[in-house]
């Protein structure tokens, strides 16, 4: 792929999926006190449907391949180990047409996979954090500079590297970022990431994640958003599942139902990275927050009918093939 000025950079951790799909009567589930758990027999041979291998996924690898497909110049900054793992990455993307010039390969090191136990429709993911790799934020050429920053999960480990980001983002005003923070960036506070808040453009979170942001208030979505923006995100996304969405840019506020199925669900892997990614993809192409409301539930829609979290992902004229057939009750609500 040619270098030339990226629209969106993905920056976060890249992984192999090994899916394997459990049997309706193989496998139960059940209720504790965390919800609902996968219940098997212990100590047994328990048997399987299939496996299947994705390769080259993960928050920000999946928000790549969608800004790809959606007509962007889009590129990715992760890691990888020197292995036929981290190969297979890189090769995927590029066919993804994701630019790979900044996943730094770490040498001596494996790739990262997971593997994802794949009851009904929803999944259980086992998950290892890789906490070996060294994290190094690049050095751009000024031809390097991407117009926007998509910044996911990145483990653990790379508190560091969070602050180097932050750091360069502002050393260079222009550039906008898209944050959808991770399980261990939350978990660190917002004080220690207030800084990187207060530079974001578009803040994209669920309901669960935004309570835990700001301490509380679960019930009270205006509550939420006002607090998230406190933060300093300029524009707000709340997304609730099956409920829908709320975005809010501070002045203009709304609320989304889900674009209709058109079958139940295969598998719900990358449904919320999808969302997340077609959202910020139509804001770079120029939609204000109810034209991106209208995008972005599209993608999960289609995404959750294949196996993994890219497969599904959708181009922009199919995108506006789905707007056209929508039902009349698909349009964002005005709260304010």
């Amino acid at each position: 792929m040619a270098e030339s000025q990226l629209d969106v950079l993905s920056v976060g951790n890249v992984v192999n999926d090994i899916f394997i799909r459990l049997l309706d009567d193989q496998a139960k589930l059940e209720d504790s006190a965390h919800g609902p758990t996968i219940s098997m027999p212990y100590g047994a041979k328990v048997p399987f449907d299939f496996s299947e291998k994705i390769v080259a996924v993960g928050n920000a690898p999946n928000a790549a391949v969608a800004f790809s497909r959606l007509g962007l110049k889009s590129g990715l900054a992760s890691n990888v180990g020197e292995d036929d793992d981290g190969r297979d990455i890189i090769k995927q993307l590029q066919k993804s047409r994701v630019d790979t010039r900044f996943v730094h390969i770490n040498p001596g090191k494996k790739s990262q996979t997971h593997f994802v136990l794949w009851y009904k429709e929803d999944r259980t993911i086992l998950v290892r954090d890789q906490i070996d790799y060294e994290y190094h934020w690049p050095r751009f050429r000024i031809i390097d500079l991407p117009k926007w920053i998509y910044f996911s999960s990145v483990g653990k480990s790379a508190v560091e590297y969070d602050d180097a980001i932050t750091h360069w983002l502002e050393a260079h005003p222009a550039i906008k970022l898209a944050l959808q923070p991770g399980t261990f960036q939350i978990q660190t506070g917002t004080e220690r990431l207030k800084r990187l808040y207060a530079r974001t453009q578009v803040l994209a979170v669920n309901r669960e994640e935004a309570a835990t942001i700001v301490g509380g208030h679960h019930d009270n979505v205006h509550a939420l958003l006002d607090k998230l923006h406190e933060l300093g995100p300029k524009v707000v996304v709340i997304s609730d599942g099956h409920a829908g969405a709320y975005a809010s840019d501070g002045v203009n506020r709304y609320k989304m139902p889900i674009y209709p199925d058109p079958k139940p669900p295969f598998e719900r892997t990358g449904a919320g990275d999808a969302f997340t990614s077609t959202f910020v993809a139509a804001m770079i192409h120029g939609a204000d927050i109810a034209g991106a409301l209208l995008w972005a539930p599209i993608n999960p829609m289609s995404v959750v009918q294949k196996v993994g979290a890219q497969a599904g992902l959708l181009t922009q004229k199919e995108i506006e093939h789905f707007l056209r057939i929508a039902p009349e009750s698909y349009h964002p609500e005005r709260l304010r």
